[in-house]
């Protein structure tokens, strides 16, 4: 037998076998080392192939499937499913990203994304099926995750108060981490502490033990306050610093605590949500990931919540401001009208000819008493004003605590003597020092017992009590009068604030005087109080001042006019002022005081008298028709003959920068008005002595 060499080149047909054969083998490498699971099948459902990323889906080893129908992995109640796609696979139909669901060999539902191609024989007749199975259980529990927060979030978005949402955001926060207890602080931003708001699965000792909580604290809390990150104490028997906590911990019955700042985007603490475990415990990546996206929700929540409540009781004050402003004006104009009554009466009876001198000096009385009454009333609303601006100086020097309450004794004497009231004062033996403004503190008491005779019947009692405890000068004003109503107790000191009660309004005033006694007590470092046990039953304010340590030598003490006024020597006086009213009768008292007086009644005619008068002292109003009294100054202070003139603002402009800026202008002094004839009067003694001297 002999054997026949072939040589030569390679025949096309074997070129084209061989890489047919490389190919297929190469797809089969493909298929096998492929993590997707690839099955292949006939048209009658049987399966015909199986790699190894079918192995690790469905459990299956290839030779417990091979030639057994592909309805082994498929639910029963999706058997109808199948034959459908078999029925579109003979038509030639490719289906891709088909998500279905399949069953493992442990009976586990798997859900998959599905390709299907048709496979051809060398005529193009489909004789099979080639399926292409992907795990999809991770995106499909994503995808439900998400939904789930999706709903998480509605559910909170759809509470209609703060209280109702933080409810609703620690239950689902609960559900998210699978955790036992929980609770929810905000951030008091003012005391820099966090204060419970929500809370489950906790006792009352527990919440008690942590009602407040700050930045130092050692808490999972209060770490996550501190550095504003969240966190994690896996095991609390093992976190060193969680120690001193341990036995709270135990009692309240949790292992595990996971703390997670709440921030608005800038990065502001809005507060802190703590999630409690029994067991030891940390949550995983994915679960503190799905957390994250939550709580941004709930940050934006708490946020608009909070801006909604700041705006809402931003509008409820401005509505209270506006009634309390209109019961103000309305007020105003009573109180202004009270004195004004009287006045026009007593004028009327001066003009009547068949008077007596007796009836004249009431009726001289009469005025004096009610313009008194109205300076006041205008003197405390600019005190109030100033305070709350606070622009209003206090004079600070050693006071001696009795010197100042009989000064205010004798400024209210007439209003407790017209009603006859029986006054009781028990103050130390010993002199008590205080560091204060002698005035404006006489001011201060003067006003509690004006209120105390004014709220109280006639013939009642005023005790006023005073001692020294711990460092602090302690003044009790008490009486039997009316009392005051529980409700109205929280809003004694603000400013125009006035019981509804008939009696109050029947009294009168503003509402100002202790809204300015608070300001003028809380200037001097010290604090008050108003208490009664309700109608009809009396009232008492307690005053708390820091106690000064004693002078080396005993200042003057509040000084009283005892003396009868010296004349003044005759001066030339120049009045500008627009209301003729004002200026004729201020020239009136001050020629009865033997001065040399013209009167001007604009800027530029002032400036024509001076030039010829050469006034010695100018009493100019500021708000003149024509020139200011700014620019008149000015003009007056450039002439020869004004250089040494004594220039006086007369204004009802009192605060302290109009103050500064009449001193700019070259006024020597600065008088709000209305003027008391006896200030203008020592102005003019105290000018005469300079001179003298």
């Amino acid at each position: 037998m002999s054997v026949e060499r072939v040589t030569g080149k390679p025949t096309l047909a074997f070129e084209a076998a061989v890489d047919a054969a490389l190919q297929s083998a190469h797809l089969a490498a493909v298929v096998a080392s492929s993590s997707d699971a690839i099955v292949s099948m006939s048209l009658e459902g049987r399966i015909q192939s199986w790699n190894a990323g079918a192995t690790a889906l469905y459990g299956y080893q290839a030779d417990e499937v091979l030639g057994r129908s592909i309805l082994l992995i498929i639910p029963e109640e999706l058997h109808a499913e199948e034959l459908q796609l078999l029925e579109r696979l003979r038509a030639g139909e490719r289906i891709e990203h088909f998500d279905t669901t399949r069953r493992g060999k442990d009976g586990r539902r798997l859900p998959i994304s599905l390709t299907v191609s048709p496979i051809r024989d060398a005529k193009g007749v489909v004789i099979g099926a080639s399926k292409i199975a992907r795990d999809i259980s991770e995106r499909k529990t994503e995808l439900e995750a998400l939904a789930k927060l999706n709903d998480l979030s509605s559910r909170l978005w759809r509470s209609r108060a703060l209280k109702e949402g933080l409810n609703e955001m620690l239950a689902a926060v609960m559900e998210l981490l699978s955790a036992q207890k929980g609770n929810i602080q905000l951030h008091d931003r003012e005391r820099q502490v966090l204060t419970i708001v929500a809370h489950k699965g906790f006792q009352p000792d527990f919440l008690h033990f942590f009602r407040e909580v700050s930045a130092e604290d050692d808490s999972a809390c209060g770490r996550a306050l501190r550095y504003g990150e969240r966190t994690i104490i896996e095991d609390i028997e093992l976190d060193r610093d969680y120690e001193v906590l341990r036995p709270v911990a135990r009692a309240a019955g949790y292992r595990a605590v996971v703390s997670t700042p709440l921030s608005e985007p800038d990065g502001t603490r809005l507060g802190v949500i703590s999630t409690h475990f029994s067991a030891v415990h940390r949550p995983t990546d994915q679960e503190l990931r799905r957390l994250d996206l939550y709580l941004r929700q709930a940050s934006d929540f708490i946020g608009r919540c909070q801006m909604e409540e700041a705006l809402r009781h931003s509008q409820e004050a401005l509505i209270e401001a506006d009634h309390r402003k209109d019961d103000f004006l309305a007020l105003l104009a009573h109180e202004l009208r009270n004195p004004l009554a009287p006045i026009r009466y007593a004028i009327a009876s001066v003009k009547n000819v068949p008077r007596t001198s007796l009836q004249r000096a009431h009726a001289e009385e009469v005025i004096e008493r009610q313009v008194a009454h109205m300076s006041r009333l205008l003197d405390d609303l600019l005190d109030v004003s100033r305070i709350t601006m606070g622009k209003l100086e206090l004079k600070k020097q050693p006071t001696e605590l009795n010197a100042v309450l009989d000064a205010a004794v004798e400024a209210t004497r007439p209003s407790l003597d017209a009603k006859g009231h029986a006054l009781s004062l028990d103050l130390p033996e010993q002199p008590v020092w205080l560091m204060a403004d002698p005035v404006r503190l006489t001011q201060a008491f003067s006003n509690l017992l004006i209120n105390a005779a004014k709220y109280t019947d006639a013939g009642g009692r005023i005790d006023v009590r005073a001692s020294v405890v711990g460092g602090k000068a302690t003044v009790r004003v008490r009486d039997n009068g009316v009392g005051i109503a529980p409700e109205m107790l929280p809003r004694l000191f603000v400013p125009f604030f006035q019981g509804d009660a008939l009696t109050w309004r029947a009294e009168g005033g503003l509402g100002v005087g202790l809204s300015l006694v608070r300001g003028l007590v809380t200037l001097h470092g010290g604090n008050i109080e108003g208490f009664s046990e309700g109608a009809n039953k009396g009232s008492e304010f307690v005053v708390q001042l820091p106690v000064g340590a004693a002078p080396p030598e005993e200042p003057a003490r509040i000084k009283r006019d005892a003396l009868e006024p010296t004349p003044a020597e005759s001066l030339r006086v120049l009045l500008v002022d627009d209301n003729r009213d004002a200026a004729d009768t201020c020239a009136t008292l001050l020629e009865l005081a033997g001065q040399d007086v013209q009167v001007a009644y604009s800027g530029q005619k002032a400036l024509e008298l001076a030039e010829k008068f050469h006034p010695q002292l100018v009493v100019l109003d500021i708000g003149l028709p024509d020139l200011d009294g700014y620019e008149v100054a000015r003009l007056m202070r450039g002439a020869e003959w004004g250089r040494g003139t004594v220039l006086v603002a007369a204004t009802g402009w009192g605060r302290e920068d109009d103050k500064q800026r009449a001193f700019a202008a070259g006024f020597n002094h600065h008088l709000t008005k209305p003027i008391a004839g006896e200030e203008l009067l020592a102005l003019l003694r105290s000018l005469s002595e300079s001179r003298a001297d």
